[in-house]
């Protein structure tokens, strides 16, 4: 059986700026922050990690920002609720047909690799309508260091299904090399997308097993997938 983790942000979906306004409005009323987060690249960063990175360079120290942690995401995710709507959220080009054919494929689990804490997940999927085919996930409220978040998807796989997975059963299709990245420790099967913003030349530089434009030549994707 094959373990499928997914990515968000420019793989399932694209929120068209919805978590980077919430954000920015977030930094602003917390931290009193007002610079630019144009000039951030946040593709495959996990969002504590892009607190840090983002008030380190504003002269916040680490402690400072944790301490302010709960009070950011209740502040984010307020504005993500009202930004992440299904008129702004937009499915990529070929994932719904992707997932729902994997969803309905008996030798295939489906769940999340992602950089978002999980309620922010959770609603970046359901404005795109997507929610029901992830039941569980590692996000970045389980580790700031996305190396860190396969094995708590893996087990909350086995937690949910009673399969232990491993190696090449696990793949990990995102759009970031911190997607690639993450899988290599673990011997996974990473697929690459470039559905996001990351160029198809840094991300085939990464070497990952598969590379794909986009996920819209189903049958070759489904072949990398089942392998």
């Amino acid at each position: 059986m094959k373990l499928v983790l997914f990515d968000i942000d420019g793989t399932l979906l694209t929120d068209r700026g919805a978590s980077r306004e919430a954000f920015a409005d977030a930094l602003r009323n917390v931290f009193g922050y007002d610079g630019d987060l144009a000039r951030y690249d946040f593709s495959g960063r996990t969002d504590p990690q892009i607190a840090h990175m983002v008030l380190r360079d504003d002269g916040v120290s680490r402690d400072a920002v944790e301490a302010q942690l709960p009070r950011l995401w209740e502040r984010y995710l307020a504005g993500l609720a009202r930004n992440a709507t299904p008129e702004r959220v937009r499915v990529m080009p070929g994932i719904r047909e992707l997932v729902s054919k994997l969803h309905e494929h008996d030798d295939v689990a489906l769940a999340l690799l992602t950089g978002n804490i999980e309620p922010g997940a959770r609603l970046k999927l359901g404005g795109a309508n997507l929610n029901a085919y992830f039941a569980f996930g590692a996000f970045g409220s389980d580790s700031a260091d996305r190396t860190e978040l396969p094995p708590v998807a893996i087990e909350r796989a086995s937690h949910h299904l009673g399969i232990a997975f491993e190696g090449r059963d696990v793949v990990i299709i995102g759009d970031s090399i911190y997607d690639v990245r993450c899988g290599v420790p673990y011997d996974a099967t990473t697929i690459a997308v470039a559905s996001g913003k990351t160029n198809a030349e840094l991300l085939r530089a990464e070497n990952p097993r598969y590379f794909f434009d986009d996920v819209t030549d189903f049958d070759a994707v489904m072949a990398a997938i089942l392998d």
